[in-house]
């Protein structure tokens, strides 16, 4: 082991357990929707409304966090987030209408989540590692998070089984609560501001016009909506294709497992080679994965085989869009501008969980939804093409460490 991951390994250490405790439990929320709705009588558009209002605060906040973890340092950022996502779980497991499930599950946890995700704890890598480093670091951080979502997955489905719906939130929500002693761990200081370093209206406005900026948050939009739709969603389909609610859970545990891989080799391969080149990719792969699903005859086999691929795909997408706009603009705002980045990811994410509920609870199908994610891949594919891996002038002539 080198010396620079010697020095480093506490706070990736630290920011993979975080990861793995946030989105670990995220990743499990579909699998209150049957419960929670059969309880309270509930359309599937309800549950799915609150998990997308979630990702749509997760995605407003996300900017305004990583600005204050920018400025004043990620420990108090995750910390304050932490809590946030404690008390919003706790509060979910007493919500009995509409209004309370999108003020706990919507609103307190996804302020919660923008806190202690991948903007701030990815800003955290980006600060703590060399350029060179910097595309595995974010890769391993991502792997340890989607290591959360295979191990958390089938323990949150043992909880409800074993105590309720409403028990299992509050036992998350005490699980939630050791993130409040990693944050130790991150060691986080904010980038100093040197004389005549640019401004935060001045970083804004060089990202924003820049086009490879828009490039990629327009891309991430699409990843967004394909996660969240297939995350909420996919159980359910299944279910209703005849298939036991076990094999649901399985295929995201699945898509959790694989995740883990697909993260660490994105991120290896992001040192070696074009990100933005590696997302089309990514994209073109996913739409497949897609196709093939929707056209082989649905199966265990055949969801278990989607729960693969689709876990090799899942977030492969955040260490090389992340590690390409730390590329580009550096890393002093990297937690800002990636949560501006990943606020169309989550605007993606609000449209692909709601729009999932609005047209089954019309249709009876979630056809149209799955058509809609092929065309959108295809899309993303296109967009992230033209991006080109270069530092911007500011970079160029100074003698900044990215």
């Amino acid at each position: 082991m080198t010396s620079v991951w010697r020095t480093s390994g506490w706070i990736l250490l630290g920011s993979a357990l975080i990861l793995a405790l946030s989105l670990g439990t995220r990743h499990g929320f579909g699998l209150f929707l049957p419960p929670m709705s059969a309880q309270f009588g509930w359309g599937r558009e309800v549950f799915a409304f609150a998990i997308a209002l979630q990702n749509l605060i997760w995605g407003l906040a996300q900017p305004f966090t990583g600005a204050l973890a920018d400025r004043f340092g990620a420990a108090k950022v995750v910390f304050v987030g932490g809590i946030l996502y404690a008390v919003g779980l706790a509060l979910m497991s007493m919500a009995d209408s509409p209004a309370t499930l999108s003020l706990s599950a919507g609103l307190l946890i996804g302020i919660g989540l923008s806190g202690t995700t991948f903007s701030i704890i990815l800003g955290v890598v980006g600060r703590a590692l060399p350029p060179e480093k910097r595309s595995m670091g974010m890769g391993l951080a991502s792997a340890a998070g989607s290591f959360g979502q295979f191990a958390m997955l089938p323990g949150t489905l043992g909880l409800i089984g074993w105590l309720g719906w409403s028990m299992a939130l509050v036992a998350l929500g005490l699980l939630v609560a050791f993130i409040l002693p990693l944050v130790a761990m991150l060691k986080d200081r904010p980038v100093p501001v040197a004389v005549g370093e640019q401004t935060l209206r001045e970083a804004l406005h060089e990202a924003c016009t820049h086009s490879g900026f828009w490039l990629l948050s327009f891309g991430f939009f699409v990843c967004g909506f394909q996660v969240v739709f297939i995350g909420v969603h996919l159980p359910a389909y299944l279910v209703d294709q005849h298939l036991p609610a076990t094999v649901g859970t399985t295929v995201l545990a699945l898509i959790g497992l694989f995740n883990v891989f697909g993260t660490y080799i994105a991120g290896w391969l992001g040192g070696r080679m074009s990100k933005p080149r590696l997302l089309t990719g990514l994209y073109l792969l996913r739409a497949v994965v897609i196709v093939g699903f929707l056209w082989a005859p649905l199966t265990q086999t055949t969801a278990y085989l989607f729960g693969i691929s689709m876990g090799l795909l899942w977030l492969s997408t955040v260490p090389l869009t992340n590690g390409t706009v730390a590329t580009l603009f550096g890393v002093r705002n990297l937690s800002m501008l990636g949560g501006i980045v990943f606020l169309f990811h989550q605007l993606g994410a609000f449209l692909g969980g709601w729009l999932g509920g609005v047209v089954y609870d019309h249709t009876g199908s979630y056809d149209m939804i799955w058509h809609v994610s092929i065309a959108l891949s295809l899309m993303a594919a296109a967009l992230n093409w033209p991006v080109r891996e270069r530092p911007v002038a500011r970079l160029q002539v100074q003698p900044v460490a990215l």
